[in-house]
């Protein structure tokens, strides 16, 4: 009776340890699978020819499981909402047409432009609840994604999101160092505010683009959290924009 209850006890305590590590290991998206695989392999291969090699490629090995991160996000849900879909610094803020693949009206919208850094979670998620109306490839040039004219001359994936509050553009561009766009959802999807849409792998933009009345609740400079930090509300009166400075 005795080495039951000391069992029991010692499963119980196991499962506890387990539940903590997992609260404490962000999860990594299966997109990173293969990369970290890549990466340990070459850590090993570089160990046997010299030791500090192993060493730096432990290192990059880490710093792509981090990069590949996909953490649980908590979003705000109410009608209106316009939720950051990436993490990242807001680059710009700017009235601009929205791309000419997504075929909406050559109306000036208010764009927001979130610039990741290769150090960002570039798991991108939907700014607004809605149905995908459109999604667009187009290649494209691999310059600074922080240049305005990556929004136009980069490689990008576009997509047309329908809302009882109006259409609202969400853009994904590929960066300096970023060489893939992955999509996980197609034209027809209906989306929930902070499900995940895509990811860009190795630094890179997303360009939110707004009804041309919506005030962004945020400036530039501020850092977002995709799925959490709130960009706009397009139920919303707000009399002017907010101001913020970079801390």
């Amino acid at each position: 009776m005795c080495a039951r209850r000391a069992d029991s006890l010692t499963e119980t305590r196991l499962m506890s340890l387990v539940d903590s590590v997992r609260k404490v290991i962000v999860p990594i998206h299966k997109e990173g699978y293969v990369f970290i695989a890549i990466g340990l392999v070459a850590t090993i291969v570089l160990a046997n020819l010299w030791s500090p090699f192993g060493w730096i490629g432990a290192i990059i090995t880490v710093w792509i499981c981090y990069f590949f991160r996909d953490p649980v996000r908590v979003t705000p849900q109410r009608e209106g909402l316009v939720i950051s879909p990436a993490d990242g610094r807001i680059s710009q803020i700017a009235s601009a047409l929205p791309p000419p693949e997504l075929e909406l009206p050559a109306e000036p919208m208010t764009r927001v432009s979130i610039f990741m850094n290769v150090f960002d979670c570039h798991v991108n998620r939907a700014p607004v609840p809605g149905r995908i109306a459109k999604i667009a490839y187009t290649p494209g040039l691999f310059l600074n994604a922080e240049l305005d004219k990556a929004s136009d001359d980069n490689e990008r994936n576009a997509l047309a999101i329908e809302t009882s509050s109006g259409i609202v553009g969400v853009v994904q561009i590929a960066g300096l160092i970023a060489r893939r766009i992955v999509p996980f959802v197609k034209q027809g999807d209906t989306l929930a505010t902070g499900e995940r849409f895509g990811l860009i792998r190795f630094g890179s933009r997303v360009d939110v683009y707004l009804p041309a009345h919506v005030v962004p609740l945020v400036g530039e400079g501020q850092t977002a959290i995709a799925g959490e930090t709130v960009l706009a509300d397009m139920s919303g009166n707000e009399p002017v924009a907010r101001s913020f400075r970079d801390i």
